[in-house]
């Protein structure tokens, strides 16, 4: 920094109303970067601002001017603001005092800028035509996104009602197993407890026999 000089970054940080000043004073005319293809940009309508919904444009003037210059310049970006404040604003003039900003970033800003305003303009809600479409693409993506979730929850209901019946039919059936089993079982027991009660009868009958065969020997 010899001979008291600041970078612009560094006077723009400590005296940005100095910094504005100074690069507003280098006029189209005597900055040769203002090319004549800069000058052919310069052939566009005005825009009636009183249409264009700003609070949706001042998010992308600051992300784009950001992304153009590499770092953030909150004075230029306000400064774009403030031009923008004209109920008819004019893009030649715009252009011209941002050139000594953004250099040869000019007109690739000013072209997307304005296409986004005259835009705006045309639309009733003042929202760019191209911003209304990213919205709703991303509608429909969420959407997409909220149906594919509810597929996925559907399809894990279903798996479970199916595993939830399986699991009542094999429940089923083994109640059916024992309680065959349990019928068998009853019906041997019948069986065992018939032949016992024929053995006992049989005994019984031949016990009474012996005794009267026994008597009659007495008689």
């Amino acid at each position: 920094m010899s001979g008291g000089f600041l970078p612009g970054k560094l006077l723009n940080s400590l005296y940005p109303s100095i910094y504005l000043a100074l690069r507003l004073g280098t006029s189209a005319d005597q900055d040769t970067r203002f090319s004549n293809k800069q000058a052919k940009l310069l052939k566009v309508a005005e825009v009636d601002m009183s249409k264009v919904k700003m609070d949706v444009m001042k998010p992308w003037i600051a992300k784009r001017v950001t992304e153009l210059l590499g770092f953030e310049d909150e004075v230029l970006i306000n400064f774009i603001y403030g031009l923008l404040e004209e109920k008819e604003a004019d893009g030649k003039k715009i252009q011209i005092q941002l050139t000594g900003f953004m250099e040869k970033n000019t007109v690739k800003f000013m072209k997307e800028l304005w296409n986004l305003l005259l835009s705006a303009q045309q639309n009733a809600s003042g929202v760019p035509q191209q911003f209304l479409d990213a919205k709703e693409a991303e509608i429909q993506q969420r959407k997409a996104e909220d149906d594919r979730i509810a597929q996925e929850i559907q399809k894990k209901r279903e798996k479970d009602g199916r595993d939830s019946e399986l699991e009542k039919q094999k429940m089923m059936d083994g109640d059916v197993v024992n309680s065959r089993s349990s019928g068998v079982g009853s019906a041997l027991n019948a069986n065992v407890n018939a032949e016992e009660a024929k053995e006992t009868d049989f005994k019984r009958s031949s016990r009474t026999k012996s005794r009267k065969l026994f008597l009659d020997t007495f008689v």
